[in-house]
């Protein structure tokens, strides 16, 4: 085990009442997937854990922009699309999920009136994105996509058979947005919420680690510093009576 990996051990994932955001995220979807809920994951990817927890909830659905969503195992369709419009028919799903995904997504707008016209009135849109305001985001921002390339999966400690990161746009990442978003396609906040894990990208580094959880401690202490937590989790609901007038 290296220094890292101790650090890590010692002040995360050895604590009883550590929960990483896979799982939170897992637990804020459950509460939400009726039974057998149709479920759309939109950004699917290849085979993946959350791909096969919402699998576990429902029949699953799953498109992406590459055709590595054919090689995901726990979907039972599988399609490739424009990163736009989904190509399925008004209200075919009970639950839309995605997991990092709308961080990359080029026109927001279209984004969320399509998955408010995919799913059935009452339908929930469960989803996790990095927070504008947090460090890795701010720093994703302001470098070239090249800079992205040459360290993101450097610092998280990632082996060589990692995806390389996609580009990143941050059109709908402030809980503002997407306020603004699910307003003007008929859907309504139902949670938005903000958290701040372990630092994964001090996981390459043990001298990185420290100033890193020292954010992490600062940011956690108070409600005051939930705006600049690393990530957003979100519900929202398409209206069950349409848009309001």
């Amino acid at each position: 085990m290296t220094a890292s990996e101790r650090l890590f051990e010692r002040f995360y994932y050895a604590k009883p009442a550590f929960l990483n955001g896979t799982s939170e995220f897992h637990e804020l979807i459950a509460r939400f997937a009726g039974a057998h809920a149709r479920i759309l994951e939109i950004g699917a990817g290849p085979s993946n854990q959350t791909s096969r927890f919402l699998a576990s909830l429902g029949p699953l659905t799953g498109i992406d922009v590459s055709d590595e969503v054919f090689q995901n195992d726990a979907l039972a369709n599988a399609q490739v699309f424009d990163g736009s419009l989904l190509g399925f028919a008004d209200e075919s799903f009970d639950m839309c999920v995605s997991n990092f995904v709308l961080e990359h997504v080029a026109d927001p707008h279209i984004h969320f009136r399509e998955v408010a016209r995919v799913m059935v009135p009452g339908g929930f849109y469960c989803f996790r994105t990095p927070n504008l305001w947090h460090y890795v985001a701010l720093a994703s921002r302001v470098l070239p996509y090249g800079a992205h390339l040459k360290y993101a999966n450097r610092l998280r400690n990632l082996g060589p058979q990692a995806h390389d990161p996609y580009p990143t746009v941050y059109r709908s990442n402030t809980r503002r947005a997407i306020r603004k978003l699910s307003e003007s396609a008929g859907l309504e906040i139902v949670e938005l919420r903000m958290i701040e894990k372990e630092p994964s990208y001090a996981k390459s580094s043990a001298l990185l680690f420290w100033p890193l959880l020292g954010y992490e401690r600062v940011v956690n202490s108070h409600r005051i510093f939930e705006e600049f937590r690393s990530n957003i989790l979100g519900v929202i609901r398409k209206r069950r009576g349409g848009r309001r007038p």
